[in-house]
């Protein structure tokens, strides 16, 4: 069954040994942004307590458009900003790249990454009745609680293995905002990179991650969507 997916967030946390964060490498890298040609992908420089921020101001209520350089990670967030993964690689690794030319990383220990979609179940108007009737077969035995819980969901985790050595954590749950709606979140856990060799597994991270939700939870879903609601 092929659903519609609307993706509303990438998160990706590269995570490195702690250093000092320096603010004047990041305005040189958004001074440098300016310089491309175009629309710069970050508009904005910020210094915080905790370190720099190249952001975009957005209109959107819990919109967020953002790369933060603090003092253990590099942090890119992109929420409810309508961004394709694509577009979402790009701007990943030339930001990314384009710090390491200012600040020396000699490796990410670590990359976490974290990407939302939404999808509508095609059986049930309620995305709450999908998770309860369709998915867990529950009818009475929420009874004993006295009344009807308003957000359920079942959360998965599937450690590394010898032939896939990350760990993905995913969340499937109704959602708050439009009771249709089915939200689920992926969560990647991947190991170091070493920047001096390239890039490249850090895009291929992200992909692996979003690939995870529409080509394995999404088939995983759809055996549950199988009957119309009464």
């Amino acid at each position: 069954m092929h659903y519609a997916s609307r993706t509303i967030a990438f998160l990706c946390e590269l995570l490195h040994p702690p250093q000092v964060p320096a603010a004047g490498p990041i305005q040189r890298v958004h001074n440098r942004l300016f310089g491309v040609g175009g629309t710069p992908v970050y508009g904005s420089f910020n210094v915080s307590t905790d370190g720099a921020v190249l952001s975009n101001p957005l209109p959107q209520p819990g919109a967020v458009s953002s790369a933060a350089f603090l003092t253990d990670r590099f942090q890119f967030r992109e929420e409810l900003t309508g961004i394709t993964l694509d577009d979402f690689v790009q701007r990943l690794e030339q930001v990314t790249r384009m710090v390491l030319d200012e600040v020396p990383v000699p490796m990410f220990t670590a990359q976490a990454i974290t990407v939302r979609t939404l999808v509508n179940p095609r059986a049930y108007r309620d995305s709450r009745l999908f998770l309860k009737d369709g998915m867990f077969h529950m009818h009475t035995e929420l009874a004993s609680f006295g009344r009807e819980p308003q957000l359920l969901g079942v959360r998965l985790v599937f450690p590394p293995t010898q032939e896939e050595p990350f760990a993905f954590t995913l969340r499937v749950e109704s959602f708050a905002s439009d009771p249709r709606s089915l939200f689920l979140e992926n969560t990647g856990s991947f190991g170091p990179v070493v920047p001096t060799h390239g890039l490249a597994p850090i895009g291929t991270n992200v992909r692996r991650t979003y690939d995870f939700l529409v080509e394995r939870a999404l088939p995983f879903l759809a055996q549950f969507d199988q009957r119309t609601e009464a």
